[in-house]
């Protein structure tokens, strides 16, 4: 029904009506925020992102192909543009005082019991292609076929690119003391 909606929304933003691309907005704005964020993990930036997103999905409309899901169509582009804006970071940011500690000890870990932190600062620390397949797959809950359409791979590419993050991010949170 979703996709129904969808579709028509797109149909009459075409058409030239505005409020029905407001309307794709507001239905997708925190999911799209979300995305930015836990590929970023600044809010500044994920708002641009964002923003960034719907500029181009406004743009692109055109080349929306219905008989795809629409929200796979605006999640890939949401994907893209949180690659190319990190991307076009520089190498070595500057350190930002509001980063919190990436090396805790194991006892403030077992003293704050904050496993959301814990795993945000291990996605932060893989590249941002292991981070976004991670986030893609436990945090938005996509199977692997609209992973791999969403980052252009073949599905069995996602599964083995999925397993290797997996195993890499538990080596990162393991050797970092993250976990126990």
């Amino acid at each position: 029904m979703i996709d129904d909606e969808d579709r028509s929304l797109v149909c009459r933003t075409l058409a030239g009506d505005r409020r029905a691309f407001e309307q794709i907005v507001e239905r997708y704005q925190k999911v799209i925020y979300n995305v930015a964020l836990r590929m970023r993990s600044r809010a500044e930036d994920a708002e641009d992102i964002t923003q960034s997103v719907f500029l181009k999905a406004y743009e692109s409309l055109g080349t929306y192909k219905p008989r795809y899901k629409f929200f796979s169509w605006i999640y890939r582009i949401a994907v893209n543009e949180s690659l190319n804006f990190v991307n076009r970071q520089k190498q070595h940011e500057e350190l930002d005082q509001n980063i919190p500690d990436l090396d805790p000890s194991a006892e403030q870990v077992a003293d704050e019991h904050d496993l959301t932190r814990i795993v945000d600062e291990g996605l932060m620390r893989l590249r941002v292609e292991e981070r976004a397949i991670i986030v893609l797959n436990h945090f938005h809950n996509l199977s692997y076929g609209e992973i791999g359409y969403i980052l252009d791979i073949p599905e069995k590419t996602v599964k083995s690119r999925l397993y290797s993050a997996r195993q890499l991010l538990r080596t990162r949170l393991l050797k970092g003391h993250l976990i126990q």
